[in-house]
């Protein structure tokens, strides 16, 4: 018994490690098929930069919260007061990729304005907008290298369109749908017109930036505030019955399961007003394979 419980403390240590430091676990599974229409919670994934199932991923999850289970529940020697961590747990994955999902789109979108005045300045330089495209993939902006990186041989074997349209399903976000439909419309039109037209676009998705970057700063001590406010008691609570004692007794009997439970309801629920409330609006997609996923 005891070997077990150091074995999933083990694992527990390594895998929280991993999450607060930013350096995860990297579990992958490859798909072997891809659906022309994929599902929201694919659309997710993709934009979290995971290519795993969701049911893969919510497995991940489960496991990790039966390991925290048994953790806390071979620490405290209650089953109620072992639960709402193995909760905590098992939703982990899923909000360090949310957090992860938007500073992957956040990142697109704050490069995109200079990526868009390389693309001015080469053409207007008298570059074709093919290879200023390959210019951008291998001089641009490091998040835009990493999404075109496959658009110079794209480009190549299927031809411009189908590259753009290629690059703008592995991004899957709002501002490349919007700046892949504009080069397009060059590619396929041509004229003097196309530097103004991407310059204007580039200040129009520098405003939107600034504009995201100041919500998201005015909001940002009321989301640490709530997150602190949910663990801190529990983790008091898992301290308390860490012991033989009244609070590990009490929290045994009924009077005491009824006590967590409603407390358990009541986070959990202030949780969730706290974050509908602090949410940031997110622009729909509306071109590329998986925008109807996201309506």
């Amino acid at each position: 018994m005891r070997l077990l419980a150091a074995l999933l403390a083990a694992l527990f240590a390594y895998t929280a490690v991993g999450y607060i430091t930013g350096y995860a676990p990297n579990i992958r599974w490859r798909t072997t098929s891809r659906t022309s229409e994929m599902s929201k919670r694919q659309l997710w994934l993709i934009q979290a930069g995971l290519n795993v199932s969701p049911a893969r991923f919510w497995l991940v999850s489960g496991v990790l919260g039966l390991i925290t289970f048994g953790l806390t529940s071979g620490i405290s020697q209650t089953f109620w007061v072992a639960l709402p961590p193995a909760i905590v747990a098992t939703f982990m994955p899923y909000w360090f990729y949310e957090r992860r999902r938007l500073h992957r789109l956040s990142a697109v979108k704050a490069a995109w304005p200079d990526g868009l005045r390389h693309l001015v300045g080469a053409v207007r330089s008298g570059m074709s907008l093919p290879l200023a495209l390959e210019d951008l993939s291998i001089n641009g902006p490091t998040t835009l290298q990493e999404g075109l990186e496959r658009y110079p041989t794209l480009s190549r074997v299927f031809g411009v369109p189908a590259a753009l349209e290629a690059v703008r399903d592995e991004l899957a976000d709002p501002t490349t749908d919007r700046v892949v439909e504009v080069l397009l419309v060059a590619y396929e039109r041509g004229g003097v017109i196309v530097p103004e037209i991407l310059s204007d676009l580039g200040d129009s998705t520098t405003k939107d930036l600034r504009t995201l970057e100041e919500i998201k700063s005015e909001s940002l001590e009321q989301r640490l505030s709530a997150r602190i406010v949910f663990a801190v008691p529990w983790f008091v609570l898992l301290m308390m019955t860490a012991r033989e004692g009244p609070y590990r007794e009490f929290y045994r009997t009924g009077g005491g399961t009824i006590v967590i439970f409603v407390g358990a309801i009541l986070s959990l629920l202030g949780w969730w007003i706290v974050s509908r409330l602090g949410r940031q609006p997110a622009e729909e997609r509306v071109f590329g394979a998986t925008a109807e996923a996201s309506r």
